[in-house]
């Protein structure tokens, strides 16, 4: 699946006070998906040559570059972090805080000119996400959240919207054509005849509707750690939820969902 397990023993450790500045973390990373998000409206609507990865994905010069730029920054500000990023992997690998990096979330949507793609930093402290950025520069929506301290979108604060019954639910996904190969074929058929609308306003994007009280449901069979990185941080303190279809609150596992908590007890059934 492409995603890297952070820390196996996590289950293991004692969680302790560690000498970092939440305030400081969360402004940076703020300003670096800015940063990030800006350099790649450099190439949004241009020609771009289009390589493909080892898994087929598509990447572009866009892709490197932006994280690139993302990594400077991290590295020239807090140097003992480590970094996970798509496209050059991890560095400060024994680090307690990692920075999760996505330069494009949504390359297909970025090479074709649609301006649902995001620019995503996640940071975790041994494990637990304390920050969550989700930047659609193109849109200019800019979600952002850290531990404690709330969701905001452009700055004013943001929060799930409630909704109890799936037949009342609006579902994001970001194709309806991947879920059989991952084996959830048959829940998300039967999430699509219960909900009350379907759209395919997707990958991190209809996350951050459902964070921002506009979607109800969102579901991705298949996350790369850099892909739900933001979720954990933003959905919770957003008053909902993040969670895999076996009902762990874990950004690590391979797939994952976002909605209000009264709804998640109806969504598992279906898994």
């Amino acid at each position: 699946m492409g995603y890297i397990l952070l820390f196996e023993n996590k289950h293991l450790k004692q969680f302790i006070h560690m000498n970092f500045d939440l305030d400081t973390i969360h402004q940076a990373a703020i300003d670096i998906a800015r940063k990030g998000g800006d350099h790649t409206l450099a190439y949004f609507n241009g020609e771009l040559e289009v390589e493909r990865k080892s898994d087929d994905s598509p990447v572009t010069i866009a892709d490197r570059e932006t994280e690139e730029v993302m990594r400077t920054a991290i590295a020239e500000q807090f140097p003992e972090h480590g970094i996970i990023g798509e496209e050059y992997g991890q560095t400060n690998p024994e680090s307690d805080i990692q920075w999760i990096l996505d330069p494009i979330d949504g390359t297909k949507s970025f090479i074709n000119g649609v301006p649902l793609y995001t620019t995503l930093i996640g940071v975790v402290a041994e494990g637990e996400p304390i920050v969550g950025i989700i930047n659609a520069p193109v849109l200019n929506d800019f979600c952002e959240a850290a531990k404690g301290k709330g969701a905001r979108l452009n700055g004013e604060a943001c929060q799930v919207r409630s909704c109890f019954k799936l037949s009342e639910e609006s579902l994001m996904s970001t194709d309806v054509y991947s879920h059989e190969e991952f084996g959830f074929g048959d829940a998300f058929n039967d999430l699509l005849e219960q909900a009350r609308f379907h759209r395919t306003w997707g990958d991190a994007y209809g996350h951050m509707l459902v964070a921002t009280g506009r979607a109800d449901l969102m579901f991705d069979p298949e996350l790369s750690i850099w892909d739900a990185a933001p979720m954990g941080t933003i959905l919770r303190e957003a008053g909902g939820v993040f969670s895999d279809t076996d009902g762990n609150e874990s950004i690590e596992t391979g797939n994952g969902f976002s909605c209000s908590r009264e709804l998640l007890p109806e969504v598992l059934e279906y898994f």
